[in-house]
């Protein structure tokens, strides 16, 4: 199968997953999706591929639906819980900082095959992991806050919280994911790559992000359809702006 295939396969599946877990676990789904998206991007990320022309890094996909999930708590749970999602991440990032780095302090048995597979993985795990945590709860935090900046602009303006979604969506993430971009890339991988990779890295990821943002906004309007406390969140929303 090839790469492209897989790349759009996996975002349909991700942003499948997201809401399916906001469906049936309501905001504690987002919360462990964070978990679990910031633990396996971060893995993901070590791997270049080819794919739609460009050399890319893995994770992408799973790491723009921690911004689709910030984007989903903000628009149906509030800002404090968005809030609370990237601080999620930032901890999970340091707690798997300290449990992947203990593994290379034991002895492997004689029979072990799998220790020289996973220090060469992990070997480089805390520079991308430290690098990971300073740069998303920066991009995070301003996520969030642009989200909420753009939608007390709209509603100033039109007097009506639920019109565009799409706007404070995907407004906020393209942003933000250039920042990501920009600052993750060159503070995980400089001097492991040529500056040339590096500067592909980062337009390939980019125009990555400017799709997977895009298409996460119908994720974002099925949430908030399926959300119990979206009307109490929108009156929130008009009664802090007026």
């Amino acid at each position: 199968m090839c790469n492209e295939l897989l790349l759009i396969l996996s975002l349909i599946l991700i942003y499948t997953c997201v809401v399916l877990f906001y469906r049936f676990l309501g905001k504690s789904g987002l919360y462990c999706w964070t978990v679990l998206a910031t633990i396996a991007a971060n893995i993901e990320v070590l791997i270049i591929v080819n794919a739609f022309g460009m050399e890319q890094t893995l994770g992408n996909i799973l790491f723009a639906s921690t911004f689709l999930v910030t984007d989903i708590l903000s628009e149906v749970e509030g800002k404090r819980a968005a809030n609370k999602a990237v601080l999620i991440g930032i901890l999970t990032s340091g707690v798997f900082i300290l449990i992947s780095q203990s593994w290379m302090l034991y002895t492997p048995n004689t029979s072990d095959w799998a220790s020289p597979a996973i220090a060469s993985v992990f070997s480089n795990t805390p520079r991308l992991m430290l690098s990971s945590i300073i740069v998303y709860a920066i991009v995070q935090a301003f996520d969030v806050f642009a989200y909420h900046a753009i939608w007390a602009r709209t509603t100033k303006r039109c007097n009506d919280s639920r019109k565009f979604l799409w706007l404070r969506n995907n407004g906020s993430t393209l942003v933000s994911q250039f920042f990501n971009t920009f600052l993750y890339t060159f503070a995980a991988f400089w001097g492991v790559y040529e500056f040339r990779t590096l500067i592909n890295i980062v337009f390939s990821s980019y125009v990555i992000f400017i799709f997977t943002s895009l298409l996460d906004t119908p994720a974002v309007y099925m949430a908030r359809t399926l959300s119990p406390n979206i009307n109490v969140n929108l009156e929130e929303t008009s009664q802090k702006i007026t």
